[in-house]
Order: structure tokens, then C-alpha cells, then sequence
């Protein structure tokens, strides 16, 4: 009896030294300092406006018809109907706080002085993003529709879509990283890397150790990382260090503790280019869970593409503009210099056409979303989908259910566990709508899936970073690759094809046999999804 007393005791020590433990960690975490500071200032300013509604009914009063103002100037706004109902809604039935809230983050776009230096820098690259009229004509007379595709991307987005290019497509961080290492080793003029998150580890020390040795030899090492996204996996001031190290090193809206919209837009593209001609891209993060170096949410099952040839071309413009801005650099670029053939003279292989193309929430164009919709409207016989993240709109959802309901084989693979949970309970609050039109989902059953991926009809497919969520399509920096007839298309499908071994099939009974409760709380998230 005194053995098992003494083994309860234990057991609640161990217990209670974990929960301090895990106190601890919250406390000394810079991203708990800085959530306190918003909610302070939140409070206060919700405190002074509260306190003036108090002061005088008509303050009061005059809030309110601010509020009924804002809906009104909201709902004809030319944004998309989620954002119109969400922020109605919370106007409505919260009307001081709605006010507040929209006044400090309602604008969906960043800062005019960075969209004033982003046009200025895509202005003065027009000349070198231009197609080529044969590889136009040619894949007009090819395929008309993916021409109609590759146009719009031209048009938007501005980077040209290539020949002379071959592509090599990897299933799993894992076998991106020895590739990447090889090709990082090799390089002999400039290295330019742009990623969201690095995190000290197997993976960046390695990729450290061979920036620090290049940058040594002459090469020009260039490294953008996001603030927020390294908030709490890199030092502050991190930047300070490489600069010692000689790698030039900047970083993306350093993330600061005051109530700003800018805040909310972040650099989430994965860009490596070395020399001009080669360039990876996918949505592999420098850090060791990608490569499953370090267990986080079970096996980490991501993607990735290598480039190489002329296509890297638009990687490396990419960069450049965002290096600019970042920089506020008054220097034009002296893009003749980085071509991909001023490093390498040798002609390319060709296969196919491919294209990188960048998405911003400096414009009215959802460059992402719109790429992945002229897949789903275009196809016609199947369409398979890797995302992490199922928060759709409308226009997505009408698009997903139109093409199953047409007979389209249109499937989704989503993770089996989870990184975010409110996210994960958001993502299944969508499944019984597509389940019923017909789209068949399928959840990754031996960890988190962190793949981006669309691939269609054997022909067209996409690698990139750009989640189908809120936050990819509308408030964040993002790449991807748009590809058509290149062998990868075929790696893709088969990758997908592989994994659905690893996959539970969800059934409609799975979400009618879910609890009432939390049914009723993904309907009152669903609500509120373009606001988180």
C-alpha cells in the first residue's frame, strides 16, 4: 500500500514538475511578451472608447452610426464576400469592439510606402519579364486552354512562362536536403535565399556552414528571413550575426509588439537560387522537422521542387524586388547581370514549360487562388490536391463541388495530425459540403502533410507555398510553379497515388457522427475564418 501511495506521489510530482515546466516555457516565450503587449494596447484603446461611450450617450450613439457607416462602405468594397460577411457580423453584433477591431486590422493590404517601392522595382524589370513570342506561339498552338493559363499568369503576376527548362520533383524534405546541400556546394557566383521560418538544427547548421564557407571564397550570399515566422526560432537580431559570418542578410517586417495591420502580411515564400540557373522552391522550411530530423506532429510528409534552366529566371527577379524593397534600396538593379546564362553557357535542357510565379496582397489579384481555380474549372478528367490548411471561400468551394458534380475525379489530401488545432477543426468544418458534391478526402494518417500541390489530367500540375487558406490567398507573400508537360507531372500524380495508402478516406458518416457541440462550434468559427 505504502509502495503505491509513494508511486501516486510520484506520479503527481512528475505531473506538476511538467506543468511548471511547460509555464516556464510559455512565460519565456517572446511571442507570450508580445501577445501580452497587443492585448494591452487592445485593451486600452477599447477602454478609452468605451469610457467615451459612457462619457455621453451621443458618443455613444455616434459609434453606433459609425458602425452601421463602416457595414455599409464594407459590403461595397471589391473584397471577397468572406471578408464582407465576417467583419459584418462582428460590426454587428459587437459594434463598439467591431469598430475598434476593423480600425486597427481591417485593411487587407500592407503599407502604401511598400507597394510604392514594389511597383517601382516591377516597373524597372518589365523589359527582361516578357515571353518569348516562339515559346508563346508555341504552347498556344499546343494547348490553347493551358495558353489561356499561363497568359493570365504572364499578365498578373508579371513572370513569363519558359522552355528550356527541366524539373525535378521531390516527395519528402528528406530527399530535397542531400540534393540541396550537393547544390549549394557547387555554386560559384551568388547564393539568394528567402525563407519564413529557419530554425537552428541539423538542417540550417549544415546549409550555415556551407553560406559561411562561399561567402569566404567571393560568392555573394544573400539570406531574407520573416520576422514572425523566425519570432521564436532565431535570436533577435539574428541578422547581426550572419552579417559577421559575411552572408548579407535581411529581414522581412520584423515583427514588433504594437497593433498594426502590416503585422498581418508575411514573406511565406521558400526560395533557394544559386547561380542564375538553379532553383528550388516548395513548401519545405529550413528547419529539421521538415526533414524529419526532429519528430513534430508524427512524420512530416512535404514537397518540393528543383529547377533548372531558364525558368530560374523569374526565381531570381523574385528575390531581387523583394531584396529591394526590404532594403529601400534607391539603386536600380543591374538584372543583366544575374541572367541564367551569364554563369552558365552551355544551352539547357528542355522539357516542357514551367513557370514560377509570385502572389502579393499588394493588388486586387488573388494570383494563387486564381491560378488553382483555372486548374479546377479547366480539367476534365481528374484533380488531385495537397494542402495543410481547407479554410475555402465561396469561389473554391463552388469550384471544388461544380467540377466533382461534372464527373472530374477531384481529391484532397489534408493532415492527420495536426500542427494547429482551431485551424484542423476549421479545415473538417468544410468536408461534409464537398463529401456530398461528390469530392473524395483523404487525411494523412502517420503525421502533419505540409505539401502545396495541385496536379490534373496528366498534364498540368503546380508545386509552391500557397496553402488553400485565408492567409496564403489574400494576406501573405507566396511562389509557386506552374508546370505543363514536364515529367514531374507524372512524379506528382504518382506521389499522390502513393500516398493515399498512408490515408483514411473520410466518409459522409464521419461527419454526421460528430459531436453537436462541436459541430456547432466549427459553424460559429466558419463564420469568423477570414478574420483569424
Amino acid at each position: 500500500m505504502k509502495a503505491e501511495n509513494n508511486k501516486i506521489l510520484k506520479e503527481k510530482k512528475n505531473w506538476i514538475l511538467l506543468l511548471f515546466k511547460k509555464l516556464a516555457k510559455l512565460i519565456f516565450n517572446r511571442i507570450f511578451y508580445v501577445a501580452v503587449a497587443m492585448l494591452v494596447q487592445l485593451g486600452w484603446i477599447l477602454m478609452m472608447v468605451l469610457r467615451l461611450a459612457a462619457y455621453s450617450r451621443y458618443i455613444d450613439i455616434g459609434l453606433r452610426l459609425i458602425g452601421i457607416v463602416l457595414v455599409l462602405w464594407i459590403l461595397n468594397k471589391e473584397i471577397n464576400p468572406s471578408y464582407k460577411l465576417a467583419w459584418t457580423m462582428l460590426i454587428l453584433i459587437l459594434p463598439i469592439l467591431g469598430v475598434v477591431l476593423y480600425f486597427v486590422f481591417g485593411r487587407s493590404r500592407i503599407a502604401a510606402i511598400m507597394q510604392q517601392h514594389f511597383e517601382q522595382r516591377i516597373e524597372e524589370s518589365r523589359e527582361y519579364l516578357r515571353d518569348r513570342p516562339q515559346t508563346r506561339q508555341k504552347l498556344e498552338a499546343l494547348d490553347p486552354s493551358a495558353s489561356n493559363q499561363s497568359r493570365y499568369i504572364s499578365d498578373v503576376s508579371r513572370f513569363p512562362v519558359h522552355e528550356n527548362t527541366t524539373a525535378e520533383y521531390f516527395q519528402v524534405g528528406d530527399d530535397m536536403f542531400p540534393v540541396l546541400v550537393r547544390e549549394l556546394k557547387q555554386a560559384k557566383k551568388y547564393i539568394f535565399i528567402e525563407y519564413f521560418i529557419i530554425n537552428d538544427g541539423v538542417m540550417w547548421q549544415t546549409i550555415l556552414n556551407i553560406l559561411e564557407k562561399k561567402a569566404a571564397e567571393g560568392v555573394d550570399v544573400r539570406l531574407i528571413y520573416d520576422g514572425f515566422g523566425c519570432l521564436t526560432t532565431l535570436p533577435h537580431k539574428y541578422y547581426e550575426e550572419l552579417q559577421k559570418k559575411g552572408i548579407k542578410c535581411q529581414v522581412f517586417n520584423p515583427f514588433r509588439p504594437i497593433l498594426n495591420i502590416i503585422q498581418n502580411n508575411r514573406d511565406h515564400r521558400k526560395l533557394c537560387i544559386i547561380d542564375g540557373w538553379v532553383g528550388f522552391t516548395g513548401g519545405i522550411n529550413l528547419a529539421d522537422e521538415y526533414i524529419n530530423q526532429k519528430a513534430r506532429f508524427g512524420h512530416w510528409k512535404d514537397t518540393a521542387v528543383m529547377l533548372k534552366g531558364e525558368a530560374v529566371w523569374n526565381m531570381t527577379v523574385m528575390f531581387l524586388h523583394m531584396w529591394a524593397v526590404i532594403g529601400r534600396s534607391e539603386e536600380s538593379v543591374d538584372y543583366e547581370a544575374y541572367f541564367p546564362h551569364r554563369y552558365h553557357e552551355e544551352e539547357f535542357e528542355s522539357d516542357g514549360f514551367v513557370q514560377p510565379f509570385c502572389d502579393t496582397p499588394l493588388d486586387e489579384e488573388v494570383v494563387g487562388e486564381d491560378v488553382y481555380l483555372n486548374i479546377i474549372n479547366k480539367a476534365k478528367k481528374y484533380v488531385y490536391i495537397c494542402t495543410p490548411y481547407l479554410i475555402i471561400d465561396n469561389e473554391m468551394m463552388t469550384a471544388l463541388c461544380l467540377a466533382a458534380k461534372s464527373g472530374v475525379d477531384v481529391r484532397i489530401m489534408t493532415p492527420g495530425i495536426p500542427d494547429k488545432k482551431l485551424v484542423f477543426i476549421l479545415t473538417q468544418s468544410y468536408y461534409r459540403q464537398l463529401l456530398e458534391a461528390g469530392v473524395k478526402i483523404y487525411e494523412y494518417q502517420p503525421g502533419f502533410l505540409h505539401a502545396k500541390s495541385f496536379v490534373s489530367d496528366d498534364e498540368i500540375g503546380v508545386v509552391g507555398t500557397i496553402n488553400l487558406d485565408y492567409r496564403s490567398l489574400y494576406l501573405h507573400f507566396e511562389d509557386g510553379v506552374w508546370i505543363y508537360r514536364n515529367r514531374v507531372i507524372q512524379d506528382i500524380k504518382d506521389d499522390f497515388i502513393q500516398t493515399m495508402e498512408y490515408c483514411r478516406q473520410i466518409e459522409p458518416e464521419f461527419c454526421l457522427n460528430r459531436n453537436i457541440g462541436l459541430r456547432i462550434m466549427q459553424n460559429i468559427f466558419r463564420a469568423f475564418a477570414p478574420l483569424m
